[in-house]
């Protein structure tokens, strides 16, 4: 199996957490299954970038924040990769230029047009994890660009749908799509399942578990999105939650 999997800041945001994430990726690995991974910035990474950013120029130019921004997930994916060869695991980091994900110009919120997907073919006949940058992207004059909220969601389930992946998992600090936030409602339900407009009208109300971009995407390419907890080891058919 092709499996994508996408995990959040929360995830990665130190040393231990990276090595579950890797340790978690190994396990699926050596059952014989393809893995492309997809990373954010660790931690609270992003909002240090816009402190510094705006100590410089409170009205700083989009498409510098955007140049700005792309440091983040290039930290995570490259550690991220350190860690897998720590483990034995041959693995290789990516960006958005190297597999060149083509967006338009929208320097901020950028849409993504194209994702050319030869390097990460090459990458995975090779027997290698291939962790790719979440969130960004490239113009068509090569500069970098950035997808804007919930944007490595988008970047997973189109990397997910450019390659005919099998499935498309997205790691969270929950274990699945609720009715209501299980961290402030507490008699809040797990849904076992939630069609894709069901899961559009979530996300347009406010729901962070999916952006509203990733899901248009999954419903327009038929993409089954599975969140699973990114902490808990549930089974699949425990843990997750299907579209």
């Amino acid at each position: 199996m092709l499996m994508v999997k996408k995990f959040g800041g929360t995830s990665v945001a130190d040393k231990e957490r990276i090595f579950n994430v890797a340790t978690r990726c190994i396990e699926d690995y050596k059952e014989g299954n393809e893995i492309v991974l997809i990373l954010s910035a660790m931690g609270k990474y992003t909002d240090e970038l816009v402190s510094l950013a705006n100590d410089i120029n409170p009205n700083m130019p989009k498409r510098e924040m955007d140049m700005l921004f792309t440091v983040g997930e290039q930290i995570t994916v490259s550690l991220m990769a350190m860690a897998f060869d720590k483990l034995g695991i041959p693995a290789v980091s990516l960006n958005a230029f190297q597999v060149r994900m083509i967006t338009n110009e929208n320097y901020g919120d950028a849409k993504l047009l194209k994702i050319e997907t030869e390097r990460i073919k090459k990458e995975l006949s090779e027997k290698k994890i291939v962790i790719i940058t979440g969130f960004q992207g490239i113009d068509k004059d090569n500069n970098y660009t950035t997808l804007g909220r919930g944007g490595s969601d988008t970047t997973a389930v189109a990397v997910a749908a450019a390659l005919n992946a099998d499935s498309c998992e997205i790691y969270t600090d929950v274990d699945g799509i609720y009715t209501a936030d299980p961290r402030i409602v507490k008699n809040a339900i797990k849904l076992d399942s939630i069609s894709y407009d069901e899961m559009l009208e979530f996300s347009n109300l406010g729901a962070g578990v999916l952006h509203n971009k990733s899901v248009e995407i999954a419903k327009e390419n038929n993409i089954k999105l599975i969140v699973r907890s990114s902490i808990s080891k549930e089974p699949r058919n425990n843990s997750c939650k299907y579209l």
